[in-house]
């Protein structure tokens, strides 16, 4: 059988849309509620947007918890999209206190009320729209060939906060300064989606295909 990357169907986000990028770059992709497919994939991808909770407690009635959490320990390639990103933290403050993966210690919390710009306008929750990220100097494969602080498209009102800052991959300004990518080991995600994010989203995500390793191209 041909390797894949399963992207987590859990009825939440635009899954479709991710899938669709990751072809786009001529990536082989499952689209999969299923842990066997998880378990038999060559990387993961979970997508996602909503709230935490609802995330976290979907997974769970699939049964997808402990598939993605073997996953990752296994070694394999991990990219996790927005609420893909946020559970891999510790725990979550959206609508109460949620206990994350616990994979990236740390935690999630919603922007300020009083979020302002330097010069003191209000900010907007969510955080929508374009931003720029500015990246790590350590060097990180998924950021082949994308120009430092290059903008990306985001939508969400919280935010991961690692307790390590050596787990940033790339920080973003909005009233203050956030974690908009993470990497550890065998893990990549970000907070913005590269699936809207036109053409340095889709080299994202096919930087992420070469990392994984050619086998999952299909041609």
């Amino acid at each position: 059988m041909a390797a894949f990357i399963a992207v987590v169907d859990y009825g939440r986000g635009n899954l479709r849309s991710v899938a669709k990028a990751l072809e786009a770059v001529d990536l082989r992709v499952r689209v999969t509620q299923s842990p066997r497919v998880i378990r038999e994939a060559a990387a993961l991808v979970v997508p996602g947007q909503g709230a935490f909770d609802d995330c976290m407690a979907t997974l769970r009635t699939l049964n997808l918890l402990p598939a993605i959490q073997r996953f990752i320990r296994a070694g394999k390639p991990y990219l996790g999209i927005c609420v893909g990103l946020q559970i891999l933290y510790t725990e979550s403050e959206e609508h109460g206190r949620h206990a994350g993966l616990d994979i990236v210690p740390g935690h999630v919390t919603r922007f300020p009320e009083t979020l302002a710009d330097p010069k003191g306008n209000r900010l907007k929750i969510p955080h929508m729209g374009w931003n720029q990220v500015a990246q790590v100097s350590l060097p990180i494969p998924l950021w082949d060939d994308i120009p430092d602080k290059s903008f990306f498209y985001f939508v969400h009102s919280y935010y991961g906060i690692p307790e390590k800052e050596t787990h940033a991959a790339g920080w973003t300004e909005y009233g203050i300064t956030f974690a908009s990518a993470v990497h550890r080991d065998n893990l990549f995600a970000v907070q913005f989606h590269p699936e809207k994010s036109q053409k340095l989203g889709l080299i994202l995500l096919r930087n992420f295909g070469r990392w994984v390793g050619k086998e999952v191209f299909a041609s």
